[in-house]
């Protein structure tokens, strides 16, 4: 989020925050570190791969305050509705994941916690790209663990044996989707996920689309902005031509087209790589990273990444940041998360980066330099994107109805209409303004 856009949201955060005042409790209760009982204790929620490892290391290098890691559904999987109706109860834990698409929404519900003033110390660490995604109305409300730059990971080997060549625009990776189908009547260059709009919304961003702003204290909502449009058209063409296959994300089928050699490659993101390891043991050697095709010069959007916020009422708000801090900032955390083998995440702090690209075990992907393309992707990410006040509604409206485009039933740019529509109605509903 730019500098500029943050004084226009100053306004729609002045409402979040007089709600929150009412939460329950004393949110500096409790803290100042060591009590005559012991440590200080604080409750952390997340799902991340790697993140109990991560745990296991804070929790012996400290003395005064340890972290009861509780595992949960990831976010959109039914998490964010666990922590939501947590902080209704008032038994939320201290310390929460929280994906950079739903801090706005938390905060426009009085969900989280301010930590402006516990984080000023480490905010100068981050780029202001990725730090301004976490402000609102000029405040800070979580800390970044990652950034998630677009790439494309692929079968080298496939590839190669069939003269294709790795694709570098979106006419490239057409033209090579075409090649992989009639190399084999089987397969195709990747996959369609209609479960998971964020990845449209990646495609989006890329392509600099800007679905959020702010105009005057109010929210102007482009879902269905030209750049969005392109992509809609581009991914329904595909579809329509059979070029990629209709899958949900991270299924069974999925994963099993993948050790059938029936999907060569895999649009997501650098945490993908751990992911694709995790499930594809049979296959070492044979993937490799490039960066993800675009539309003529190299840019790249975010496709997830994770922060920690703290709940608006945990009595334990410094420690809870104390956690976060070392979770994120610290070459120990990042040794510990990397290390287990599951997680290819990429530091926000781009000084950490020479330590988890040390720490992640290439050898799945022949020993490659995954962290050198993955540092290239991030550096050309659009800056400029804004995430809204009500991405859950978002992101659930676009899932209801992608399912259905593979029947035919509609297509991707009339969804788009659509949405637009149910989110200026969702975000006047909540008592939000909206820029006509």
């Amino acid at each position: 989020m730019k500098r500029k856009h943050i004084a226009g949201v100053a306004g729609l955060v002045a409402v979040a925050t007089l709600l929150a005042g009412c939460g329950s409790g004393d949110s500096g209760a409790g803290e100042g570190g060591k009590t005559a009982a012991g440590p200080e204790q604080i409750v952390f929620w997340g799902w991340a791969k790697g993140t109990k490892e991560v745990v296991d290391a804070f929790n012996t290098s400290h003395t005064d305050i340890q972290v009861k890691f509780e595992e949960i559904p990831s976010g959109n999987a039914g998490g964010y509705a666990k922590f939501s109706n947590a902080v209704k109860a008032g038994n939320a834990p201290d310390l929460m994941s929280v994906e950079y698409p739903q801090v706005p929404d938390f905060v426009t519900q009085g969900a989280l916690q301010d930590i402006t003033a516990e984080t000023a110390d480490v905010k100068s660490k981050y780029p202001a790209g990725v730090f301004q995604l976490v402000e609102l109305g000029g405040k800070t409300w979580s800390l970044p663990l990652d950034a998630a730059p677009q790439v494309f990971i692929y079968r080298k080997d496939l590839f190669e044996k069939n003269k294709i060549d790795v694709p570098k625009t979106w006419d490239d990776f057409r033209a090579a989707a075409e090649k992989v189908k009639k190399a084999d009547s089987e397969a195709r260059i990747g996959s369609f996920f209609p479960d998971d709009p964020n990845l449209l919304a990646t495609f989006a961003w890329q392509a600099g689309g800007r679905w959020f702003n702010s105009d005057g204290g109010a929210w102007k909502v482009s879902i269905d902005d030209e750049p969005t449009k392109k992509v809609a058209a581009y991914w329904e063409d595909l579809i329509k031509e059979d070029l990629v296959k209709v899958q949900p994300t991270l299924s069974q089928e999925w994963i099993a087209s993948l050790a059938k050699d029936q999907v060569w490659g895999y649009l997501g993101a650098n945490w993908s790589a751990g992911m694709i390891k995790s499930n594809n043991a049979p296959q070492s050697g044979k993937w490799t990273v490039a960066p993800a095709p675009n539309w003529g010069t190299p840019a790249s959007g975010m496709f997830g990444g994770t922060t920690f916020a703290v709940s608006k009422g945990s009595k334990h708000v410094k420690a809870a940041v104390e956690a976060a801090k070392w979770f994120t900032g610290s070459p120990e955390s990042w040794k510990a998360r990397l290390g287990s083998g599951t997680s290819s995440a990429f530091p926000a702090i781009a000084d950490l980066v020479p330590v988890a690209s040390q720490s992640f075990d290439t050898a799945f992907y022949g020993g490659q330099d995954i962290y050198q393309v993955f540092r290239e992707s991030y550096d050309t990410i659009q800056p400029g994107w804004t995430w809204g006040p009500s991405m859950v509604q978002v992101l659930t409206s676009f899932k209801d109805k992608l399912g259905q485009v593979s029947t035919g039933a509609t297509t991707v740019p009339d969804i788009l209409t659509q949405v637009q529509a149910e989110t200026v109605n969702e975000i006047k509903g909540r008592g939000l303004s909206v820029a006509s």
